[in-house]
C-alpha cells in the first residue's frame, strides 16, 4: 500500500513538473465581463478564451517568464508578464474606436490589418454576428455595403456582389474553412445549407470583385469566407433555440424553429474535438404571382396564358398547325390550363445540418492534422430555368488538412444528391399529360371548335366551348386522381412524363500553400496551387451522362510577393495564377496593388488594384442536356454537341410538303444550323452565329481610401471592369429539316416545325460595369455603433444591339443602408435597428425576366444578458414594417419575421 502511494505521489510530481498555471479575468474600463477574449502565449499557438465571466485558466507546459497577449474584438490588445507559477491576473481591455485594425485573411491570403488590406474586403466578426438585426448571421450580411442577397426561400439565399448573378450565381465562391461550399451537380452554393452553425462562426469575410490571381476559375466576383472556432481556443458546450413566426399574406402566419448546438474539447495541448449540430423548419414564402409571364398582360381568359407562378400551361400550340391547316380553325395558339405552385408543393422549409472535427497537434504548437466533416440537408425552393422543389437535397464533405502559421495541405470531397427532388414545371405539365396526352387534348378543343364554329357560334363563343370540353375529367387538386399523378410524377426522372431531379455527382478538391516569410527578410513570398477533379452523374436527366459519370479536371498555380517600403507606409502586392482545364488552353491572371499609408499618425490608407480574372465555363455550360419545356438546353463542350439526340413531330403541313413523321435533332443543330429569336419574331429569319462557349475574362481596375478622421470611420472605393467573351446564353430555333438559310429550312419555320433552344455561348459585345461604395462608421455618445453605407452599380452593355443575349446583371443602380445599435444601452441590455433600401431594378433569368420594384425593409433586436447563466435573451423581427417585396422575378414575396432567442454560452 505504501509503494502504490509513493508511486502515485512520484507519478503526480512528475505529471505537475513543468506545468505552469496562470488564472485571471478580463474586463473593460467599466469593470464588465469580456467573454470570449483570446489569451495567447506570445510567439506560440499556445493559449485559451475567457468563459462568459471574462474567466480563463491557461495550462502550460512553457516556464515563466513569458507574456501572455489578450485581443477581442473591439477593443485594444494588451499584454501582461507572466513572472510566476499560479499568478493571478486582471487585465482591463480599452474599447477600440475603429474596425480598422482588425485582421483579415482573404484579401492576401495572409493575416493583415484591415487598414492595409490591398483590396476592398467586408468583415463581419463576433459582435456584429451577436448584434445582427437579422434573423441569423448569413442573413445580416445584407447590411454589408455592396452586397445583394437575392431571396430564392426562407432557406436559400444567394450572395451577390457586384452585379451579373442570378440564383445560379456561378461567378461567385463560398469558402467554409478552405472548402467551397458549391453543390457538384449546380455549381453553386445552396446558401448557408452546407454552411456553418452560428455558435461555431468565429469571423465572416466578403471579398467583392474579381480575385482569380489567388483563388482561381470561380473566384470571379467575389468570396465569401467563413471561419469556425478552433476547439483548442474555444472549448465547452454552448447553443441557441429562436422561436417565433414567419408571416406572409399567401401563406398566412406559420411558426418557425432554429436550433443549433455546439461542444467542443481540448483534451490537451495536442488534442481537441468539436462537433456542431443545426435543425431549422418553418413554412416558406409562397409565391403566386397569376401575372402572364411574357408580361402581355393575359389571364387565362386569355388563349395562350402563361402564369408566372402557374405551371403546365407551358404547353401551347397554334391550333391551326395542329389541325392540318384547316381553314375553319383560327391561326392562333392556345396553352393548356396549368396548375398554382401551391397546389405542387408544401411550402416546406427545412435545413438539419451537422459537422464534426478530431485536431491533433503532435508537438503541442501550430502544427495541426485535422479531419472535418460536413453533412446538411434540406427542402427548400430554388428558381433557376423553373422552379424546383428541392426536398430531401443531401450534401457532404470530408477535408483532412495538414498545416500550421505557414503552410497548408489540404484534400477534401464533396457529394451531392437530389433526394426527393422535382421540377415543379414539369410535375404541372405530365399531371396533365397523365390524364390526357397533349395530342388528344388539342385535338379535343379543335374538333369542339370546329363543331361549335359549324353550329353558328362565335369565336368567343366557339374558344369557351372547346376548353370546356377539352378540361372534361381534368385532375383536380386533392382528389385522388390528382394525389396518384403527382406522386407518379415527382418519382420518375423521365421529363416527357415525369419530373424528378436526379443526381449524385462529385467534386474532388486539393489545395495548398506556403508562406516564405519567416526564411526571407526581403519580402513575403507565397506558393500555391491547386487541383479539382468534377464527376457528374444526374443518369442523363440533367446532363448528357446517360451511359455513365462525366469526369474532367483543372489545375493552378500561383504566387504572390508582398513589400513594405518607407517605414512600412507603402505596401506592394504582385500576385499571378496560372489556371488550366483539361477542356481549354491555361490561363495567366495577374494582379497587382498598391497601399500607401498617410498622416502624422497613419491613420489614413490609399489603395489601388488592377488584375485580371478568368472563370472557366461551368459544368452546365458544358455538359447540360435538358428539356426545360419551353426551350431546350444543350451545353457547348466539344464532346457533348451529339450527345444530346431529341426526336420532333413533324406538322401535318411539313408533312404534306414531303418530309417525314418524326425527326432527330442533335445539340449541335443549336450551334451549326439555328436561326435569332428575334429575327423570326421580326418576321425575317437570320441565321445565328454561335459559338462554343470558352473561358470568360475580366480586367478589374479599383481604387479605395479607408481612414479615421476625428471619431468618423471612412470606407470607400470605386471600380471598372471590363469583360471578353462574357459567358451567357443565346436562345435561337432550331428548324426540323433543311439548312438554314435555304428555302426547306425557311419552310420549317412558317410551318411551325421548329423548337427553341438555350446555346452557351460568348457575347462579341462589349460589356462593362463601374460602381463605387462608401461606407461610414462611428461610435458616439458613449457606446452608441452608428454606421450607413452606399453602393452605386452601372451596366454598359447595349442591348438594343444584342437582343438575343441576357448579360443577368441583376443588381440595383442604387443602394443605402444605416444601421444604429448600442451594445449596453444599460446594464445589460442592448438594441440594433437595421434599415436598407433598393432602388428598382430589372431581373433577367431564363426563368423569366421583369422589373423589381424599389423596396425599404427595417430590422431590429432588443437583447438581454444574464450573466449568471451565461445566457442571452433576444426578440426581433426582419422587415418589421410588413411591407412585403421580393429581390428576383417569380419569387415569393418575402413577408416578415418574428422571433425569441435564447444563446448560451456563446463566446
Amino acid at each position: 500500500m505504501r509503494t502504490v502511494m509513493l508511486l502515485s505521489f512520484l507519478i503526480f510530481g512528475l505529471v505537475s513538473y513543468g506545468q505552469t498555471i496562470v488564472k485571471g479575468k478580463i474586463v473593460d474600463l467599466n469593470g464588465q465581463p469580456i467573454p470570449g477574449a483570446n489569451i495567447v502565449i506570445t510567439g506560440k499557438a499556445i493559449g485559451t478564451v475567457s468563459d462568459f465571466d471574462g474567466l480563463f485558466t491557461l495550462n502550460t507546459s512553457e516556464e515563466p517568464p513569458f507574456t501572455l497577449q489578450i485581443t477581442s474584438i473591439g477593443y485594444v490588445s494588451a499584454q501582461s508578464k507572466i513572472t510566476q507559477n499560479n499568478q493571478n491576473i486582471t487585465v482591463v481591455l480599452n474599447e477600440e474606436e475603429t474596425f480598422l485594425d482588425e485582421v483579415v485573411i482573404s484579401a492576401s491570403r495572409t493575416p493583415e490589418r484591415i487598414f492595409e488590406s490591398p483590396v476592398t474586403v467586408e468583415r463581419f466578426g463576433l459582435k456584429e454576428i451577436k448584434n445582427t438585426a437579422s434573423a441569423d448571421f448569413y442573413d445580416g450580411l445584407e447590411n454589408l455595403k455592396g452586397v445583394d442577397i437575392n431571396t430564392n426561400s426562407l432557406t436559400f439565399k444567394s450572395i451577390n456582389t457586384r452585379g451579373f448573378a442570378t440564383f445560379a450565381n456561378t461567378r461567385f465562391m463560398q469558402l467554409v474553412d478552405g472548402m467551397d461550399n458549391s453543390a457538384p451537380a449546380l455549381n453553386f452554393p445552396l446558401g448557408n445549407l452546407l454552411g456553418m452553425t452560428e455558435t461555431d462562426v468565429q469571423s465572416v469575410e466578403l471579398l467583392p470583385g474579381a480575385a482569380s490571381a489567388l483563388y482561381g476559375a470561380n473566384a470571379f466576383n467575389g468570396i465569401l469566407f467563413m471561419r469556425s472556432k478552433s476547439p483548442f481556443d474555444n472549448s465547452g458546450i454552448s447553443g441557441y433555440v429562436k422561436k417565433g413566426i414567419t408571416s406572409q399574406e399567401a401563406s398566412g402566419d406559420n411558426e418557425y424553429t432554429d436550433f443549433g448546438i455546439r461542444a467542443a474539447h481540448k483534451f490537451s495541448d495536442k488534442f481537441a474535438v468539436k462537433v456542431n449540430f443545426g435543425y431549422l423548419k418553418g413554412t416558406d414564402w409562397a409565391a403566386d404571382n397569376m401575372t402572364d409571364k411574357l408580361g402581355r398582360g393575359y389571364t387565362r381568359a386569355n388563349l395562350d396564358y402563361d402564369g408566372i407562378n402557374v405551371y403546365g400551361d407551358e404547353v401551347s400550340g397554334n391550333i391551326r398547325d395542329l389541325s392540318g391547316g384547316l381553314g375553319i380553325i383560327p391561326d392562333v395558339t392556345v396553352s393548356r390550363t396549368g396548375y398554382r405552385e401551391a397546389d405542387l408543393t408544401d411550402y416546406k422549409a427545412e435545413s438539419i445540418k451537422a459537422d464534426w472535427g478530431l485536431y491533433y497537434r503532435p508537438w503541442g504548437n501550430d502544427f495541426e492534422v485535422a479531419y472535418v466533416g460536413k453533412v446538411g440537408s434540406g427542402s427548400t425552393i430554388y428558381q433557376g430555368l423553373n422552379r424546383y422543389a428541392i426536398d430531401n437535397f443531401f450534401l457532404q464533405q470530408h477535408k483532412l488538412e495538414i498545416k500550421n502559421d505557414n503552410f497548408f495541405v489540404r484534400g477534401y470531397i464533396t457529394e451531392d444528391k437530389a433526394g426527393d427532388s422535382y421540377d415543379m414545371v414539369f410535375t404541372g405539365i405530365n399531371i396533365n399529360r397523365a390524364w390526357k396526352s397533349d395530342r388528344q387534348w388539342f385535338g379535343d378543343y379543335i374538333n369542339t371548335y370546329a363543331a361549335a364554329s359549324f353550329g353558328g357560334a362565335n369565336e368567343t363563343e366557339a374558344h369557351a366551348l372547346a376548353r370546356a370540353k377539352a378540361e372534361e375529367g381534368r385532375y383536380l387538386p386533392g382528389t385522388p386522381e390528382f394525389k396518384a399523378a403527382f406522386n407518379k410524377s415527382i418519382n420518375d426522372p423521365d421529363l416527357t412524363t415525369g419530373s424528378k431531379f436526379q443526381d449524385n455527382s462529385k467534386i474532388y478538391h486539393a489545395d495548398a500553400n506556403y508562406n516564405f516569410s519567416h526564411l526571407t527578410d526581403i519580402a513575403e513570398i507565397q506558393l500555391g496551387g491547386s487541383f479539382r477533379t468534377y464527376s457528374l452523374n444526374s443518369f442523363g436527366t440533367i446532363y448528357t451522362d446517360y451511359d455513365g459519370p462525366i469526369d474532367y479536371s483543372e489545375v493552378g498555380v500561383y504566387t504572390q510577393i508582398q513589400k513594405k517600403f518607407f517605414e512600412e507606409k507603402l505596401k506592394l502586392t504582385g500576385s499571378v495564377r496560372y489556371d488550366k482545364s483539361e477542356l481549354f488552353d491555361g490561363f495567366v491572371s495577374p494582379r497587382l496593388s498598391v497601399g500607401y499609408t498617410i498622416g502624422e499618425m497613419e491613420r489614413h490608407n490609399i489603395r489601388a488594384s488592377v488584375q485580371t480574372g478568368f472563370r472557366n465555363p461551368t459544368t452546365q455550360d458544358l455538359f447540360i442536356g435538358l428539356d426545360a419545356g419551353r426551350a431546350i438546353l444543350v451545353g457547348s463542350a466539344k464532346t457533348n454537341l451529339d450527345r444530346d439526340v431529341r426526336t420532333f413531330e413533324v406538322s401535318a403541313s411539313g408533312q404534306a410538303q414531303g418530309q417525314p413523321a418524326t425527326v432527330d435533332i442533335v445539340g449541335r443543330d443549336a450551334y451549326e444550323n439555328s436561326y435569332t429569336v428575334s429575327s423570326v419574331l421580326a418576321g425575317a429569319p437570320v441565321a445565328s452565329d454561335v459559338e462554343l462557349v470558352k473561358p470568360e475574362q475580366v480586367t478589374s481596375i479599383e481604387i479605395g481610401y479607408r481612414g479615421k478622421i476625428d471619431r468618423l470611420i471612412v470606407d470607400v472605393s470605386g471600380y471598372y471592369n471590363k469583360y471578353q467573351d462574357f459567358i451567357s446564353q443565346e436562345a435561337v430555333f432550331v428548324p426540323f429539316y433543311g439548312k438554314v438559310g435555304e428555302s426547306e429550312s425557311l419552310a420549317a419555320i412558317q410551318n411551325n416545325d421548329f423548337k427553341a433552344y438555350s446555346a452557351y455561348t460568348n457575347s462579341d459585345a462589349a460589356v462593362s460595369s463601374y460602381g463605387a461604395a462608401l461606407g461610414l462608421t462611428a461610435s458616439v455618445f458613449n457606446g452608441y455603433d452608428l454606421s450607413a453605407n452606399y453602393t452605386f452599380s452601372k451596366l454598359d452593355f447595349d442591348q438594343a444591339g444584342n437582343p438575343d443575349f441576357q448579360t443577368n446583371f441583376n443588381t440595383p443602380e442604387h443602394k443605402v443602408k444605416a444601421s444604429i445599435g448600442n451594445t449596453n444601452l444599460f446594464k445589460n441590455f442592448g438594441f440594433n435597428v437595421a434599415w436598407r433600401w433598393t432602388d428598382t431594378y430589372f431581373w433577367e433569368a431564363t426563368f423569366g425576366s421583369g422589373d423589381v420594384p424599389s423596396f425599404h425593409v427595417v430590422d431590429a433586436q432588443i437583447n438581454y444578458q444574464v450573466p449568471s447563466i451565461k445566457s442571452t435573451f433576444k426578440a426581433g423581427a426582419a422587415n418589421v414594417l410588413g411591407q412585403e417585396y421580393f429581390t428576383a422575378f417569380g419569387t415569393g414575396n418575402i413577408g416578415s419575421q418574428f422571433y425569441v432567442s435564447w444563446t448560451i454560452n456563446n463566446l
